[in-house]
């Protein structure tokens, strides 16, 4: 069974497996990026066409934290879905240890909030189980449809994201609700 098994890691037929920590504050998109990235599988055949969706209609904000898995072209992933709610971030170092790349989701149009959202990201790079480990950050400013949103641009300056030198990271102007730039940073985290 093991030759098998490094036979078709060989010829790329399995997929590497990567657990990820969505992380941000209540109310940024997490769940409904996780939604969004939940691919529709298509079934044809001669005798039946079968749809299997596996993106939820209702989205509820989380509690505590959910666990999503599915797969892209190249990588199976596991998501770990946590809360932004204040009460819950001090669950988010639990998941450190065993996750191989963070997404963390900002609400663009949130200027208030938007120095909480640096304190948490900087609290997250700095802790011990992140900071000397090379994990790649994939950034969301979710709800850039929003009229007051802000650019990814200044996002990124609000979040001081340059003073990152340490860490591969990547910031996509995002709309979950339509699943806008969900794609280009997932291509990002699946070639890194």
């Amino acid at each position: 069974m093991g030759l098998f098994d490094k036979l078709s890691g060989w010829l790329g037929l399995k997929k590497k497996e990567v657990n990820v920590l969505c992380l941000g504050l209540d109310n940024s998109g997490k769940t409904t990026i996780i939604n969004q990235l939940k691919p529709i599988i298509v079934c044809l055949s001669v005798f039946c066409l079968c749809v299997l969706q596996t993106q939820t209609q209702d989205i509820v904000p989380t509690i505590g934290f959910n666990i999503e898995k599915f797969k892209s072209s190249s990588l199976s992933f596991t998501v770990f879905d946590m809360s932004g709610q204040s009460r819950y971030r001090n669950l988010w170092e639990h998941y450190y240890k065993e996750s191989h790349a963070i997404i963390f989701v900002i609400d663009s149009g949130d200027k208030l909030r938007m120095v909480v959202a640096k304190e948490e990201l900087d609290t997250l790079l700095n802790h011990q189980d992140i900071c000397s480990r090379r994990m790649p950050v994939l950034l969301f400013a979710n709800k850039s449809d929003l009229r007051e949103a802000m650019s990814s641009v200044k996002v990124s300056q609000l979040l001081c994201l340059e003073n990152i030198k340490d860490k591969p990271w990547h910031i996509c102007a995002s709309n979950a609700v339509k699943g806008e730039g969900l794609q280009e940073g997932v291509d990002w985290l699946q070639g890194t």
